[in-house]
């Protein structure tokens, strides 16, 4: 009996830690099997891109059996990152600037556009503040939640905000910078915050409410992806971007909320 029981008992632990390996790794969904001989890729992503590029690379893995693993990450934080390592192969950050950036440090050469970051005014469900607009971010008593500043949403809301001579003011009403956009709607959609700006594609209808920022007012950003020059797998890299930028790929960000470049609502954003 004693053998049996422990017997069992290894089986367990042996399910268990099997069980944790499955569950802890940044790679999207993929097929069962998958070719042993096919490099696996890194992909440095901003994280408000996580859903529809998780979907894609699932599809594309499904369909090429090449691997992809994830970074995601605030825009700047992953710019950093491939500097020091020196390693990955393609970049995704949230706005053409970090991929300037990163140009000029000779970590990316071609780039190709994608879809539109469009910065939205978010509350919680209900609107318990009566925000209706940039300016009532800067009321007395409002608590604001902003990215951090190593985020495209932190900085590019930075600027939006003196864009329209209220960062100064604003900020005495931050309550938090989130490492993340994807924080940011933990805490409109918990009420920590009476207001945020966000990302549209990542509104939750079911959590928050959305208020619109006039065009005129606003600072519209294009998601860049293009291959790193670190790249030891060009080929599967350029393989996987050109899946990211085809018809295919766009209709899953499109899906996922995400207006597609080039669009006529945005003809005169600029990358």
């Amino acid at each position: 009996m004693k053998a049996h029981l422990l017997l069992i008992t290894g089986l367990l632990i042996a399910a268990t830690a099997a069980f944790a390996c499955g569950c802890t790794g940044t790679t999207a969904d993929t097929p069962a099997e998958t070719d042993t001989t096919k490099p696996e890729l890194l992909v440095y992503c901003g994280a408000g891109m996580r859903e529809p590029m998780e979907e894609i690379a699932a599809t594309f893995t499904n369909r090429t059996g090449i691997p992809i693993n994830f970074i995601f990450g605030g825009s700047n934080t992953l710019l950093t990152q491939m500097e020091l390592t020196g390693m990955g192969d393609v970049y995704m950050p949230g706005a053409t600037a970090y991929f300037d950036a990163a140009r000029e440090k000779g970590l990316v050469e071609e780039e190709h556009l994608i879809v539109y970051h469009v910065p939205v005014i978010a509350v919680p469900k209900g609107n318990p503040a009566g925000i209706t607009s940039l300016e009532d971010m800067a009321k007395p008593g409002v608590r604001v939640a902003l990215g951090d500043t190593a985020t495209a949403i932190g900085e590019l809301t930075d600027k939006l905000l003196a864009k329209n001579n209220l960062l100064d003011d604003v900020n005495k009403n931050v309550v938090t910078r989130s490492g993340t956009v994807n924080e940011l709607l933990v805490y409109i959609s918990m009420g920590q915050a009476d207001v945020g700006i966000i990302w549209e594609d990542l509104y939750v209808p079911e959590k928050m409410d959305l208020i619109y920022i006039p065009n005129a007012d606003n600072l519209v950003k294009i998601v860049p992806i293009g291959v790193l020059t670190s790249s030891e797998h060009p080929t599967e890299a350029e393989q996987f971007t050109a899946f990211v930028i085809s018809d295919e790929g766009k209709e899953i960000f499109t899906r996922h909320g995400f207006v597609t470049y080039p669009s006529d609502t945005y003809a005169d954003v600029k990358p």
